[in-house]
């Protein structure tokens, strides 16, 4: 039996249309990987829980010392020592199971990390806390902030959770293994320092201000000056430090931050 248009138009103003869907939920609820979904979760930490869509559940809750935090629905949940990508899932399946949701698409974001980074501080290019999903070594850190910065000096100094520090080049870390890039975990903090620098002006090719290098002497500091000028004279060089001149400097004596050399000019 056919029906008019009028009982069509009415048959369809009875029926209410069905609810609104997301795009990505329509999608069979697949989300995007990212990096960030490999992070482990730990107690402390601070996630934002969310189901695209739904303002009825947005929560921002802390993960407890048993490992677990409370979500809407669902009560206690497990999250730590979950991956976010895990945890994610682990929600998305139970509002299913539960029947709150039919393919709910789940965002998790870490509000604050209180568990697995590191701090990373100096002169590097983007300072802060690097939260860590896996082993890194100090070469990959030191990349994941953007790498030192031009006033940075070659030294890093690594310290331990519980305390004991490291004195390490940046320079090996990155062409060398083993000892000389080791592994970083959750808790270290990494420390750049400014490089120390010393100052050379007089009678040499190359005067200004320049890094000392690991084993700096005065000789290796003319050599950076871009040796002597033909005016300049080995037997008038001086060293200043804190502003005094030091009496009978050795060349195989070590320069150290904020020295002063000096070169006269030789007697005819």
């Amino acid at each position: 039996m056919s029906l008019s248009p009028m009982a069509s138009a009415a048959a369809s103003a009875q029926t209410p249309p069905p609810p609104a869907q997301p795009a990505q939920a329509a999608e069979t609820g697949k989300q995007v990987v990212s990096m960030a979904d490999g992070y482990v979760l730990g107690v402390g930490d601070v996630v934002e829980v969310s189901v695209l869509g739904r303002e009825e559940f947005n929560p921002r809750v802390q993960i407890q010392n048993d490992g677990t935090l409370q979500l809407p629905f669902l009560g206690t949940v497990k999250a730590s020592d979950l991956t976010i990508l895990q945890f994610r899932e682990n929600v998305r399946q139970a509002l299913i199971r539960g029947g709150y949701y039919a393919s709910p698409v789940v965002n998790v974001a870490v509000a604050s990390y209180a568990s697995r980074y590191v701090t990373v501080l100096g002169e590097v290019a983007t300072p802060g806390i690097v939260p860590i999903d896996r082993s890194y070594h100090l070469s990959e850190i030191l990349a994941r902030v953007g790498g030192p910065r031009g006033t940075a000096s070659d030294q890093v100094k690594v310290t331990r959770e519980n305390g004991e520090e490291l004195e390490l080049s940046i320079r090996e870390s990155a062409t060398s293994g083993g000892d000389k890039d080791p592994e970083i975990s959750p808790g270290d903090k990494i420390y750049v320092p400014a490089a120390k620098t010393f100052y050379i002006y007089g009678q040499v090719n190359a005067p200004g201000t320049y890094q000392i290098d690991r084993d700096m002497t005065l000789r290796k500091a003319l050599a950076r000056g871009g040796g002597l000028t033909p005016m300049g004279s080995e037997k008038r060089v001086k060293v200043f430090r804190n502003g005094e001149e030091i009496k009978k400097f050795d060349p195989s004596e070590p320069i150290i931050d904020g020295d002063v050399v000096v070169v006269g000019e030789r007697f005819f």
